[in-house]
């Protein structure tokens, strides 16, 4: 178990903005996707692994073609998939979080690091069995 050692004080910084008209916002909304696609962008950007997601998830849509998977097949594919990128995504966030509160060693930080890379490995590992259970039959064919 990790222990942090020292209490911080923190301001209260959290603040919820309340629309004045009270009403719902289609702009508001728009402008939220629009933070979720900058942030897609940054991490294509500036992550040498989001290529290596990439290409392994057009490999794994191309084969799915290629072999005609079936529909419950497909599904599989697209939650690990998914399963991995949102590690990934989560994974680069939570590293940038740690950099940012300190680029000095911290076993702490470095625990934070770990877990959130193992993260990564777990859903890789899962899509990489759900795609051996779903092509290893298709090619021994």
């Amino acid at each position: 178990m990790v222990k942090i050692k020292k209490a911080y004080k923190m301001k209260n910084e959290l603040t919820i903005k309340k629309d004045p008209s009270g009403s719902f916002s289609i702009k508001a909304r728009l402008k939220s996707f629009q933070y979720a696609f900058d942030g897609l962008s940054s991490f294509f950007s500036t992550q040498h692994n989001a290529i290596i997601h990439l290409i392994m998830t057009l490999l794994a849509l191309s084969a799915a073609v290629f072999y005609t998977v079936t529909k419950v097949e497909a599904i599989a594919i697209i939650l690990v998939t998914g399963f991995v990128w949102t590690a990934e995504l989560f994974n680069t966030a939570v590293e940038k979080l740690a950099d940012l509160v300190s680029k000095d060693h911290h076993p702490e930080i470095k625990f934070i690091k770990d877990v959130s890379s193992a993260a990564v490995l777990l859903s890789a590992i899962t899509a990489i069995i759900t795609g051996a259970i779903i092509f290893l039959p298709k090619l021994l064919e």
